[in-house]
């Protein structure tokens, strides 16, 4: 153990004077040698501490559900889940476009997953939908500003908070087989800024494949000449990357959400039934579903988190402490006082 202490020692940058520092920017490796340490330290075991403690605490994932009444939102999320989200059926006769949050808490061998579904109601339904999209716009935003005046408290408490910021929403289009409509322009328009936005075709399996396919390239098209930015599966990863390449080329997904369970064969499987034949929601040759949830869930999660975060309500941040009169550097490029610091 002695000789770890003196070779972390020798690892200590030189000392620098302050004048020095203030002359010039020192290159971020310099001073620093690397060392072998000639004994056991311990420190290797801190991604084992950090994996134990954010399993002590719990994950939190929040999912915004957008589309028209009827189009499927409450059977998609309880495939993605497995489970049974209490969602009584909503009618077309509301006056404005509301949101209803639930939570629920879910468990998974030892890790536990705070869910939250929020989902649009009478989205779509009002003969003047030139404001459908502002409640959704004001939740965002409000979930933004609830966790921004936890970080800005004397006594903050962020490690413990609930966070209800809206980590992906998923928005479901219906299967027209010709083009986007308005109002989903606007809305994904007004949100692509505030959340990481998947499309989903809903209810695919009422278009033909091929009808299904033109209409995917055309959404596509759509959203890149409109300048709608959509979430792309991050490639810079190289655990992930080819695969997450090939899931951007699926964009948007087409999927089929049931939670009945149909026989074939010595089996027993989620799908829906028609007189015509059988749709299996997990066979990746019936529809996305399962590209749609390994994407979400197993593969993407934690970036969807970390974008939110580092994106998103970082973008909200600013502008908001921008309105308040803060900011780093005054006109003359010094550090803003104190007491000028809040306008």
């Amino acid at each position: 153990m002695e000789g770890s202490v003196a070779a972390l020692r020798l690892a200590s940058p030189p000392s620098v004077s302050p004048g020095a520092m203030a002359g010039a920017r020192q290159p971020q490796n310099d001073g620093l040698r690397s060392l072998p340490l000639s004994g056991h330290v311990g420190f290797d075991t801190l991604p084992d501490q950090l994996v134990n403690k954010s399993i002590k605490q719990g994950f939190c994932f929040n999912i915004l559900c957008i589309g028209e009444t009827g189009s499927g939102k409450s059977t998609l999320i309880n495939s993605l889940f497995n489970t049974s989200i209490d969602d009584p059926m909503s009618t077309h006769f509301h006056p404005n476009v509301r949101l209803k949050a639930q939570r629920y808490e879910l468990h998974e061998s030892n890790v536990r997953l705070k869910l939250t579904v929020v989902s649009t109601v009478g989205f779509g339904d009002q003969l003047n939908k030139e404001d459908s999209y502002q409640p959704i716009v004001n939740y965002i935003d409000a979930q933004f500003e609830a966790y921004l005046q936890e970080e800005l408290k004397i006594k903050r408490s962020v490690f413990n908070y609930h966070d209800t910021r809206i980590h992906v929403c998923l928005y479901i289009i219906s299967p027209t087989g010709h083009s986007l409509k308005t109002l989903d322009l606007l809305t994904m328009k007004s949100l692509d800024s505030k959340v990481n936005i998947i499309p989903i075709i809903g209810k695919a399996d009422s278009i033909s494949k091929t009808e299904l396919q033109q209409f995917k390239r055309k959404l596509i098209t759509e959203l890149v000449s409109n300048g709608v930015q959509i979430y792309q599966f991050p490639t810079d990863d190289e655990a992930i990357s080819q695969i997450n390449t090939i899931m951007n080329g699926h964009l948007p997904f087409a999927v089929v959400g049931s939670t009945e369970e149909v026989k074939i064969g010595n089996k027993m499987v989620k799908a829906r039934q028609y007189p015509w034949g059988i749709v299996q929601v997990e066979n990746e040759n019936h529809c996305d579903f399962v590209k749609l949830r390994e994407m979400l869930i197993c593969t993407n999660m934690e970036d969807l988190i970390e974008q939110t975060h580092a994106c998103h309500y970082e973008l909200y941040r600013r502008c908001r402490l921008q309105e308040m009169g803060f900011r780093d550097n005054d006109p003359e490029n010094k550090p803003v006082r104190k007491e000028n610091s809040v306008s």
